[in-house]
């Protein structure tokens, strides 16, 4: 064919250009890797786009494939509700233990900025209380008897927890102190003017820690099989990443377990240095306990060695009897809400009823709260002896310890729980090392297995090599 003039030229190119610009429209479109955004966390299971599944599988023929990329998947931590807060428009108080400094949001907006005197100390069983909590009360003058002092503008948000001004002895000298025994210590100016600031029921959220960033990547070296648990979770602890897991979000009859709630509600709400004598009503639980017998007294903290090591349910018993056993089972489903363990309740003090349950997901959140606030628990798991105030009165080295691992050097702490009806369960932290010496703290959630041990032993090899943690002992 043969064009004779100008025009028809013109007007064939045009209708080229036209057909090329239909033509490259309707090509399909590959989709590429999605951001990352706060708060929204994309399992490998799941894709959210501009392309359903069903469309990408219509669409995946040999002349025409739609690659779908998926983000890891990160469990929320306790510093995610901030941002959740801002972008709701909220008004809160944050006490950021990390940057030392207390913040008052309006309406999203930061509208004061202190700084932080004096936090707890964990190490010392005085680690101040992390999670989500409300401003139950104030005094301009509240005085504690456990020290002895007065604390000037006393905010109580929770337990035996205060955000106060620079405390004094009742003849007005000034208590000085490098640690507090847990409540957020301020400048009195400071502690005034939040004072003044805030009022009842407003939220406070206390951070221990902000979220990093670690670089994870699965090698795909190794597949991972013959897990006989119906659910598991293997998470870094201060990231929230997920390296793998199975019905995350399912609930589980947890049995022992529960006595890492039983120890953390008792050590924020009663002074450990108090004695409690046993009574008959409080050895009724299932198993008994050698040296628990009624007549005898033993401080608090004493009977922590025997409810950790030993997993004695008589220890859980008597030591929910001196708060009253219904208010401190009230207590630890509270404290479960606040740390973020929406789908946990409890009902007992020791796990012994198959209704005090939980998820995978939720005992991360526990496992994280202990590693950040009360890591002496961790260290009783182990069998170590720790802060007691005074001498002990068992014999730790005789107390029979069912946390299997605590002959591996890598091992941080962890606690296990069977009964017939819940098969095996546990909850154990390891300590490993990335390729660059970065020291990372990962935590196994192992739930209805048959074989604890072995189902451990296997997620802790696919994780150490497809990912080159290296385990680290010091």
């Amino acid at each position: 064919m043969s064009y004779s003039n100008k025009a028809e030229r013109v007007y064939f190119l045009a209708g080229v250009a036209v057909f090329l610009l239909v033509f490259a429209f309707i090509l399909p479109q590959e989709v590429g890797e999605y951001s990352y955004s706060n708060l929204v966390n994309i399992s490998s299971n799941s894709f959210s786009g501009d392309v359903s599944e069903a469309e990408s599988k219509k669409n995946s023929g040999p002349e025409n494939v739609v690659k779908l990329k998926t983000q890891p998947l990160y469990l929320k931590t306790i510093s995610d509700l901030k941002y959740e807060f801002i972008n709701q428009r909220k008004d809160f108080l944050e006490v950021n233990l990390d940057s030392m400094k207390v913040r008052l949001y309006r309406q999203g907006n930061p509208e004061r900025i202190v700084s932080i005197l004096t936090i707890g100390d964990p190490q010392q069983w005085g680690g101040s209380a992390i999670g989500l909590y409300k401003i139950i009360g104030g005094s301009k003058s509240s005085f504690s008897s456990a020290a002895g002092v007065y604390m000037p503008y006393a905010l109580h948000y929770y337990g035996k927890y205060y955000i106060h001004g620079e405390p004094y002895y009742p003849g007005g000298i000034k208590y000085s102190s490098d640690f507090s025994g847990g409540c957020i210590r301020l400048k009195n100016k400071d502690a005034k003017e939040i004072y003044q600031s805030t009022n009842l029921e407003m939220p406070v959220l206390v951070i221990a820690k902000e979220k990093d960033s670690p670089k994870f990547v699965d090698k795909k070296l190794f597949s991972l099989s013959g897990i006989s648990a119906t659910g598991y979770l293997v998470a870094d602890l201060e990231s929230g990443f997920v390296f793998t897991q199975k019905n995350y979000k399912k609930q589980f009859p947890i049995a022992s377990i529960t006595k890492l709630m039983t120890a953390v509600v008792v050590a924020e709400n009663v002074n450990l240095r108090k004695s409690i004598t046993v009574k008959k009503e409080m050895l009724d639980a299932y198993g008994s306990t050698k040296g628990l017998e009624v007549g005898k007294k033993f401080r608090v903290v004493e009977l922590f060695y025997p409810l950790l090591i030993e997993s004695s349910n008589d220890a859980a018993e008597v030591l929910a009897a001196y708060l009253g056993r219904s208010r401190t089972i009230e207590m630890m489903n509270e404290k479960a809400k606040a740390i973020l363990m929406e789908d946990t309740e409890f009902v007992d003090p020791h796990g012994f009823d198959r209704r005090n349950i939980s998820t995978p997901q939720d005992l991360f959140q526990l496992a994280r709260y202990i590693w950040l606030a009360r890591p002496l628990i961790w260290e009783i798991t182990k069998g170590n002896q720790v802060s007691s105030f005074g001498n002990i009165n068992f014999d730790i080295g005789n107390l029979w310890n069912k946390n299997i691992f605590i002959y591996d050097p890598t091992f941080v702490g962890g606690k296990t729980g069977y009964t017939f009806r819940t098969g095996y369960n546990a909850v154990f932290i390891f300590k490993f090392m990335t390729e660059e010496k970065d020291i990372r703290y990962i935590v196994f959630i192992v739930l209805d297995s048959k074989n604890l041990r072995s189902d451990t032993q296997k997620l802790y090899n696919w994780i150490w090599k497809n990912y080159s943690l290296l385990p680290a002992s010091k």
